[in-house]
């Protein structure tokens, strides 16, 4: 039986997810010496983790530029009605897709696409076009690119002002 993911996250299990965070190609031992755990209870938590859904996977990153992405760009998209399932549809067989998200507001989806070239970009474009409007926004820089989750599950940065009391 599985433990219920609050239990699951208590000061151990944020350590740990910390530790994997910084570096999720470490042992059980060593990450059971980190978070003062036994190598088989630091597994048993890994596991229990996985199972409730907290855990996802283990990736590595890879230089998109290394293997010749040499551009990266958001499409918002915006279409109507039956063209909407059919697009989701279609954007999941695209390798260009990196990640599809669906959106409030004006458009409906958007979708974060690495090409070799902007000929490919543009040919992307084109492809998408019959499902709905595009509209598209090349990086230039990425300063943030990939932040680590505050495991505390507080945000620190931003703290709402009370109002000044006269």
């Amino acid at each position: 039986m599985t433990m219920d993911s609050t239990a699951l996250l208590d000061q151990t299990g944020r350590q740990l997810l910390e530790e994997l965070q910084a570096n999720a190609r470490l042992s059980a031992a060593e990450l059971g010496r980190r978070i003062g755990l036994s190598p088989t209870a630091t597994a048993e938590r890994m596991r229990q983790m996985e199972e409730s859904g907290i855990l996802h996977g283990y990736t590595v990153e890879i230089d998109r530029e290394a293997l010749g992405l040499e551009v990266m760009a958001f499409i918002r998209m915006s279409c109507r009605g039956q063209q909407y399932y059919r697009l989701i549809t279609y954007v999941q067989t695209l390798e260009e897709v990196r990640e599809c998200h669906h959106l409030t507001g004006g458009d409906d989806l958007l979708l974060k696409v690495t090409t070799t070239s902007m000929d490919n970009l543009e040919a992307l474009i084109e492809a998408l076009l019959p499902y709905g409007t595009t509209v598209t926004s090349l990086v230039l820089s990425s300063p943030v690119e990939r932040r680590r989750f505050n495991i505390s599950g507080r945000l620190a940065t931003i703290v709402r002002k009370q109002p000044r009391r006269r």
